[in-house]
């Protein structure tokens, strides 16, 4: 397969890197802040809110590792997946705040869905064997 070796390989690395590094920085932000997720979160209306941003910053740690080594990928983006499905439209649901607030829950939303996006493409690669990865699952 084109993922294997050469430059297939090359670019999925470089993307693996950009895309796993990016939800691993978001996961880590969970930690550094989250008082004020916590916050944002009870304002949304969800129950236990604190324990739902630590146990979402796990949920993304652990999906950017998985995609950045190319270990149990297939758990990885399938958790995503569902992760951006709940959490977009009830953490960003843009037509339903202020005028004031719209701009950034749409920007924070579009970001969501461009996410949502690039997890589903994992998930279609993440069967196929990929060069400089672990290559290790349950599948």
């Amino acid at each position: 397969m084109a993922f294997e070796s050469g430059v297939g390989a090359a670019l999925l690395l470089v993307g693996r890197l950009l895309f796993g590094g990016l939800l691993v920085f978001q996961g880590l932000n969970h930690f550094m802040e989250t008082d004020a997720m916590a916050g944002y979160a009870e304002a949304k209306g969800v129950p236990a809110a604190r324990f739902g941003v630590v146990a979402s910053g796990v949920m993304l740690v652990l999906g950017g590792l998985s995609i950045v080594f190319g270990a149990y990928t297939v758990v990885a983006a399938g958790m995503l997946v569902v992760f951006f499905l709940v959490v977009t439209p009830f953490m960003h649901d843009f037509w339903a705040v202020p005028d004031d607030q719209q701009q950034d829950e749409l920007t924070h939303f579009l970001k969501n869905v461009q996410l949502l996006g690039a997890s589903l493409f994992v998930l279609v690669l993440a069967g196929e064997p990929w060069g400089y990865a672990l290559n290790v699952g349950l599948f």
